[in-house]
């Protein structure tokens, strides 16, 4: 399964495939906008609560949650892994990407639907939909797909930062130009020393559909990066370097790897170093 589809796709598999409204923003609870309107049938799965665990200063904002408890939420969601599952948001899919990289970990067929909420053309319904509660097998996530703050610090991968330029460059930690303010800035402004620049928004067009895959290519190779697989990608807090993971998988690059505490890990150990500027 491609990791982003179109809303035709849908049509086509409707019946067939699990759709998951990922909505989530800094300054309200994702769940409001989805009781608000959200695409027919679609369930609702919490980044905080379900795809995250606790927060800390070592893990970060929003750490991988432990295998059991990811199966326990991806149940109440009616998630059994028998059926494809299509994530949405209202952000060009930067948010939805969590969810869908994290079930591909587990070699199960998600996909991000290009466009977001957007995309859809019907009306809206309100309230929540109620799964049946579904039985989706703990499954460990491989180790050596996710690093750890040690890991990055001590093997140097070729790591590539999926946040707007003004973040990676240092100007401003606590503005997000797509997300908002940050209400919890991190300590220190800049970037893993070393780590390429390749903002994930860039690979939407206007409409916040993704591009097409040898769009994305040619930015990953005009950034020196042709073979996925010697990548690790990060962000603020482990959740839109997702949608750099899947987009080098659409461009044909393979997998990535991920490091899950990103920036929100590393710039509070302040015996790591950290650059600025480009």
């Amino acid at each position: 399964m491609e990791p982003f589809v179109s809303w035709r796709w849908c049509e086509e598999h409707l019946g067939d495939a699990v759709l998951v409204d990922a909505r989530w923003y800094w300054d309200r609870p994702g769940r409001e906008a989805y009781e608000d309107g959200h695409v027919p049938g679609a369930v609702f799965v919490d980044l905080d609560g379900d795809l995250s665990s606790d927060p800390s200063d070592k893990a970060g904002r929003q750490p991988f949650p432990e295998p059991g408890a990811f199966a326990e939420a991806m149940g109440r969601a009616g998630i059994d892994g028998s059926r494809p599952v299509v994530a949405y948001d209202d952000a060009g899919g930067v948010i939805a990407s969590r969810l869908v990289w994290m079930l591909r970990l587990l070699d199960l067929d998600a996909a991000v639907l290009s466009g977001g909420l957007a995309a859809y053309p019907g009306s809206l319904e309100s309230g929540s939909v109620q799964p049946e509660r579904a039985d989706f097998r703990v499954r460990p996530w491989p180790a050596q797909q996710l690093l750890t703050t040690e890991d990055v610090a001590r093997t140097g991968p070729q790591l590539i930062d999926a946040r707007p330029a003004n973040r990676y460059r240092g100007d401003d930690p606590e503005v997000d130009a797509s997300l908002g303010r940050v209400p919890e800035a991190d300590p220190r402004r800049g970037h893993i020393p070393g780590a390429i620049n390749v903002p994930c928004r860039g690979h939407l067009d206007d409409d916040g559909a993704v591009k097409p895959p040898e769009h994305i290519r040619a930015t990953f190779l005009a950034a020196g990066i042709d073979d996925a697989s010697d990548v690790v990608s990060y962000c603020g807090a482990g959740v839109t370097a997702c949608h750099n993971l899947l987009a080098m998988e659409y461009a044909g690059l393979g997998r990535g790897r991920l490091y899950p505490g990103s920036w929100s890990a590393w710039s509070r150990d302040l015996a790591l170093p950290v650059e600025t500027g480009e």
